[in-house]
């Protein structure tokens, strides 16, 4: 039998996901002695951040002690950062919601304004709960735009106009904890794995002004070299009647420039519809108009036609659609699975589902207070803060 680390954070790991129950459990999965083992827990124990409880099924002799999570060990902000609003909310290190606040926002108005208002709703949630800024173990922050992931600077983000290269991290000084910033997608992913349960490989797909998506491998966010794995809304779609649409990116006939919200919006003014803005384009799909119906699908086969490519390359077990478009539902899922299973491979398309977000308004608070648990709760973080 192969065993795992026995390193204190993966012994923590282990407890926090149920995989073990007991010092007996550990030592089973990690090969570890039982002497090592105990000692690291002990470790825990004093750290706060695992707890004894009562005793538990014996096998044969004494009944072993029971180890728990102790979830209130700390608390972290989650901040969800769209482009007209933000949502700030805290939880505690099993990711349950203490307290939330949001207030529009425009993006445009740049770093300086919009995070004092992050910062403002960040104090206003943690008196709500009862909390302090000691209190606070980490934050995560998404935001609409690319991410240097290491360094948490957005990179050239196009509907964030002087955000390139912004320390956001240094908003959060005053916490005096590690700050995760990751772009919106990622986030979203991260919180949909937590609202629908875990899956090994998935696609997050958000499909709103833009279009992006999130690629969770093995359980995990995967970012590329750089971070910006996932940007599918820059891949070149050709047109069947040759038509050539310029990208805001500067490039032509990009996925999101023909089938993102915008582009939703412009052709339907160009049908004739009576709307203003892509939401209400939706709205109408959404209640049975035939010439939004019939926009809202193309885009879907358009959508589809790059995701059944990602099917046959990465073979996910799930996809789940989300953003303002998605909210259309059944007329854009129906135009995204027409094209996903009539051009996958029959073996990476057999079981693949394709859904529509159940908590789209969550799970961006949820994802990145996944987000910040994780850094925090890190095997390396994990001995930084028992080295203390």
């Amino acid at each position: 039998m192969a065993h795992t680390s026995a390193s204190a954070g993966a012994l923590l790991r282990h407890v926090r996901t149920g995989r073990a129950r007991s010092r007996a459990d550990l030592v089973a999965l990690t090969g570890a002695s039982r002497n090592t083992v105990s000692a690291r827990v002990d470790q825990l124990i004093a750290a706060n951040l695992l707890e004894e409880g009562g005793p538990g099924w014996s096998t044969g002799g004494r009944p072993p002690t029971l180890l728990h999570f102790n979830s209130r060990a700390g608390c972290v902000l989650a901040v969800d950062l769209g482009v007209t609003s933000v949502d700030v909310a805290v939880t505690d290190l099993s990711a349950q919601v203490l307290a939330t606040a949001g207030h529009p926002i425009d993006i445009a108005e740049g770093p300086v304004p919009v995070l004092a208002e992050v910062d403002r709703l960040s104090q206003k949630v943690l008196a709500e709960a009862g909390l302090t800024p000691a209190d606070v173990c980490a934050v995560g922050v998404g935001v609409p735009g690319p991410v240097e992931f290491s360094s948490g600077r957005p990179f050239h983000p196009p509907i964030m106009p002087g955000w390139h290269d912004h320390p956001i991290p240094d908003s959060f000084r005053r916490y005096e904890c590690p700050v995760f910033v990751d772009n919106d997608v990622n986030v979203m992913a991260l919180g949909e794995m937590g609202i629908g349960g875990p899956v090994q490989d998935a696609l997050v797909v958000k499909v709103g002004t833009g279009i992006g998506c999130g690629v969770i491998v093995d359980g995990r966010v995967y970012r590329g070299a750089q971070g910006s794995a996932g940007d599918i809304g820059h891949i070149y779609v050709a047109q069947p009647d040759g038509r050539t649409v310029v990208c805001r990116c500067g490039n032509e006939n990009c996925l999101e420039a023909i089938a993102g919200g915008g582009a939703l919006l412009r052709d339907a003014v160009a049908a004739g519809l009576p709307v203003r803005t892509t939401r209400e384009v939706v709205e109408r799909a959404a209640q049975g108009d035939g010439p939004a119906l019939e926009l809202v699908r193309d885009a879907g086969r358009t959508i589809g036609t790059v995701l059944a490519a990602l099917v046959n390359f990465f073979n996910p077990h799930r996809i789940v659609m989300t953003g303002g478009v998605a909210q259309a539902g059944a007329p854009l899922l129906a135009g995204i699975r027409e094209a996903v299973y009539r051009r996958s491979m029959p073996l990476a398309a057999r079981n693949l589902e394709i859904t529509v977000s159940d908590a789209p308004d969550l799970s961006g608070r949820l994802g990145a207070a996944l987000m910040a648990i994780e850094g925090f709760l890190d095997e390396d973080a994990v001995h930084q803060v028992l080295a203390q």
